[in-house]
């Protein structure tokens, strides 16, 4: 009762149909009426409960021919199903397919004949078993998919005898179709419940893969799957991260832009507008899509959409030219033989199933004498068309006869063309693979010969389940199938290129193997052309490339494709293009002008080598040689009264302590180490305070000296020259004394600045402890001032040669030189630290040397008369 209830159902759908097409569910009396008229059933007959029959007219095969078993083909032969008018009170007239032959489908449906027709003249494959056909045209409309697809399973009898076996012809074992994956949908949901096996050649919907909806469904053609994520590596490949994205209206169109859409996205690819359209869509519709297109900024364009839309799309565009654009085709399109002509397209590439050589299709394909076009109305119709003549004198025409002078030879159409049987192959390989499944049901090897039995009845189950086990290879091409009974998908990269005449020709140029291990699946051969015969791949970006150097900032409310290029902050660089963010260099490390390489920081420091290092180390060498020249002149004229009056012990260890003031500021010029670090403070302490305490002496003696002239004063032999050397030794020890501390708890060590400046390395010497240097510095200060107010006391004293006075002046510049040390050395930067460090050593060091000892020096040299006795101690 199978069978019956199919026959009800192919009844029934007509009128189902019509309500969906006519929108008149409403008229529920006239429907009912209608659904009498075509019940299935012959009621009131004695053998009705063993019989059906179909009451309404079966569609007539396109091509047809009886045999032990049939195969089913439906294919778009025609694009366009004529409108009816339903009254629902009587038979509406059969559907019928409009417009002109689509000659690749004519093509695709005489190459399922061709196969048929070989594997019947085979020997090793079904021997003694002759296959049949029955193949439909579709009009490429799902509503009459679904009427042929009835059909089909219905069976090939008017009347089906449930109690005769016998009675039935050949039987539907599997049905190749359709070619697109809206129909194919639609049919597989059909023909799935009851087990009839459907492989379809050119139906690429990854939906089509899911087992658990389509259980009885198969292709030899790749699933979208493979190739929406083919597409987005080959447009991430090119660098192009801006497009437009156009798809058909269909399962096709919208699951192929779906998947796209989601492999895109894991590639960073933006997409600048997506729309979609279809064939029996109205012209404003396919206007609008073309004004969109027209109106983008990208440049690539990816079109998920099949031949009948594009054909639409192209030929509106180019009624309107617009910027050149850079197409990416799936192969629904991008291989169809009519879409070449549009020659404002060059450039396009895409994926299309390999190429293959099938030998003898073309002979067959051209061996149509006017006996057999006569006697098929749709070889007729095409010869027709082809050849712009009528085989017969219509009074409703204006053609001419066809005289017998057409020669198909020459005909240059897609029908005729075998030079890329590409589609063509995944039929042949669709015939191949259900006779193999065939085979395998009802053949057996038996001592090394082929057996068929062609008596034993098979159903379409038993071939869906050999269909899911076949494994061979067919003319070089291996056809199988997986779990969800897709084949191994691998595609050709082709590229549209202008040949010398002008032509576009379709040029492999390469090809994508998804079974290759990821990152080798792409290999391309040749050089591609692009849009308007450009060289160089266009450049289809939001925003330009971030150079090395700047990171993005996204714009707001904008994909993440657009954004702006922002420098580095100071210290970061980035050295990729299109970085996302920008990284800190190392301690050490300073980024160049570009910010996009870290080098590494200069060292600075106060070095002998450079102008101001030069300049100190020169004052300083000079000091010491001043003090030491002082000395000598000392020495010379030791005997001398001013020599003499100006005692000249302290003196020359003042002049001592002098030369080494000037050469310990030399160790503060130089990379800073260990040993100098730890030298350079103490030694500055130490033999500052040796030079100030001599001072301090003499200023003593001074106010001694003269107090002890005084009546009954007996001071001088409190303060003779052992008491002296006793000051100085004592005042120093102190000082070595708080350097020693220093030096063994926190002693100073070198170190590298990185706070000071950013962008270098200062190389100085930490203090280790600032308490200990601050005391050493203090304790400087406390005898500087100690002398200076002496000093002071002193300075009115009544003799000839005040010595007084110029130890207040010379303590007035040493004073005045260490209390703007202090600011100075705390402000100042890196290696100017140092200098000003030095320079304040120098500066009191040459005040001290030439306030105290220039006005003798000038008197024992240029005035030797004043250098006597009586002038010394003559008071003024």
């Amino acid at each position: 009762m199978e069978m019956c209830a199919l026959f009800i159902a192919l009844g029934l759908f007509e009128m189902n149909s019509a309500l969906a097409l006519n929108g008149s569910g409403d008229v529920i009396e006239q429907w009912y009426g209608y659904a009498q008229l075509k019940a299935g059933i012959e009621v009131g007959t004695e053998d009705s409960s063993s019989t059906c029959q179909l009451q309404s007219t079966p569609r007539l095969a396109a091509f047809s021919m009886g045999g032990d078993y049939i195969i089913g083909g439906v294919f778009s032969i025609h694009y366009n199903l004529q409108a009816v008018k339903h009254n629902y009170t009587t038979m509406p007239e059969p559907v019928v397919c409009t417009g002109r032959i689509e000659p690749r489908e004519l093509h695709f449906a005489r190459a399922m004949i061709f196969a048929i027709e070989e594997i019947n003249n085979s020997t090793k494959l079904l021997p003694g078993i002759t296959l049949g056909y029955q193949i439909h045209d579709s009009c490429a409309s799902v509503t009459m998919v679904v009427k042929v697809a009835f059909q089909l399973t219905n069976g090939l009898d008017p009347v089906y005898y449930t109690s005769d076996n016998c009675s039935q012809s050949g039987m539907l074992m599997a049905i190749i179709g359709e070619s697109g994956s809206t129909p194919s949908i639609s049919m597989s949901r059909v023909i799935g419940p009851f087990d009839v096996p459907q492989v379809s050649h050119f139906a690429t919907c990854a939906c089509l893969s899911n087992k658990q909806q389509y259980p009885s469904f198969f292709r030899t053609i790749p699933s979208d799957q493979f190739q929406a994520e083919a597409l987005a590596k080959l447009v991430k490949q090119f660098g192009w991260t801006w497009i437009g994205a156009v798809r058909s209206d269909s399962d096709y169109g919208n699951n192929g832009m779906a998947t796209f859409l989601k492999a895109a996205q894991k590639e960073r690819i933006c997409v600048e507008y997506s729309v979609s359209f279809y064939r029996n869509d109205p012209r404003s519709r396919i206007q609008r899509v073309a004004d969109v297109i027209r109106r983008s900024t990208a440049i690539v364009i990816v079109a998920f959409a099949g031949f009948g839309e594009m054909k639409l799309l192209m030929e509106e565009l180019s009624l309107v030219p617009s910027s050149p654009r850079q197409w990416i085709g799936s192969e629904a399109w991008v291989t169809h033989p009519d879409m070449l002509k549009f020659t404002f397209c060059a450039g396009t590439i895409g994926f299309g199933i390999p190429r293959s050589v099938i030998p003898g299709l073309r002979d067959f394909l051209l061996d149509l004498s006017p006996t057999k076009v006569a006697a098929s109305p749709v070889l007729t119709e095409f010869w027709e068309d082809a050849f712009n003549c009528s085989l017969k004198k219509r009074a409703a025409t204006d053609k001419r006869v066809c005289d017998g002078t057409e020669d198909i030879q020459k005909l240059q159409s897609p029908y005729t063309d075998t030079s890329e049987l590409r589609v063509t192959n995944m039929v042949y390989k669709a015939v191949y693979a259900i006779a193999h499944a065939i085979h395998n049901a009802v053949c057996q090897e038996k001592n090394s010969t082929t057996q068929c039995d062609k008596i034993t009845r098979i159903d379409s189950k038993q071939i869906l389940t050999e269909l899911k086990k076949v494994n061979f290879s067919q003319n070089g091409y291996h056809v199988s199938f997986d779990a969800n009974g897709d084949p191994v998908p691998k595609y050709e990269l082709v590229n549209w290129q202008k040949s010398s005449s002008g032509r576009i020709e379709l040029v492999t140029v390469g090809y994508y193997d998804a079974s290759l291990p990821v990152g080798q699946e792409f290999h391309i051969y040749k050089s591609l052309t692009w849009v308007e015969d450009r060289t160089q791949v266009p450049v289809s970006v939001c925003s330009d490339s971030c150079r090395p150097g700047t990171h993005k900032v996204l714009q707001k409310g904008k994909p993440i494709c657009c954004y702006d290029c922002i420098p580095c902050p100071e210290g970061e660089i980035s050295n990729a293009t299109d970085s996302t963010d920008c990284f800190p260099c190392p301690k050490e490390f300073w980024p160049n002008t570009e910010r996009d390489t870290c080098f590494a920081k200069p060292v600075e420091f106060l070095s002998f080598t450079e102008v101001l290092g030069i300049i100190l180390a020169t004052f300083s060498i000079g000091g010491a040689c001043l003090a030491v020249i002082t000395a000598t002149v000392f020495f010379h004229h030791r005997t001398s009264p001013i020599v003499r009056a100006n005692n000249s012990e302290l003196s020359f260890l003042l002049l001592f302590s002098l030369t080494l003031c000037f050469l310990c500021s030399l160790t503060f010029i130089g990379a800073p180490s260990e040993w100098s670090c730890m030298l350079r403070h103490t030694a500055f302490g130490i033999t500052f305070v040796l030079c100030i305490s001599c001072v301090l002496g003499k200023t003593i003696v001074v106010l001694m000296a003269f107090k002890a002239t005084l009546p009954g004063s007996n001071v001088m032999k409190w303060f003779g020259p052992p008491q002296q050397r006793m000051t100085v030794v004592s005042f120093t020890f102190i000082q070595v004394l708080i350097c020693t501390v220093w030096l063994v708890l926190s002693p100073p060590f070198p170190m590298k600045n990185l706070t000071t400046y950013k962008e270098k390395i200062i190389l100085e010497c930490a203090l280790g402890s600032s308490v200990a240097f601050w005391t050493v510095l203090g304790y400087i200060g406390l005898l500087s001032v100690f002398c200076f107010v002496l000093a002071v006391l002193a300075r009115k004293l009544p003799d000839n040669f005040n010595e007084a006075k110029l130890i207040t002046f010379s303590m007035l510049i040493f004073c005045a030189v260490w209390i703007t040390f202090i600011p100075a050395y705390v402000s100042s930067p890196g290696k100017f630290t140092v200098a000003v460090e030095i320079f304040a050593i120098l500066a009191s060091s040459f005040g001290l040397i030439l306030c105290i000892f220039a006005p003798k020096c000038f008197i024992i040299v240029f005035k030797p008369e004043k250098n006597t006795k009586k002038h010394v101690m003559n008071k003024t």
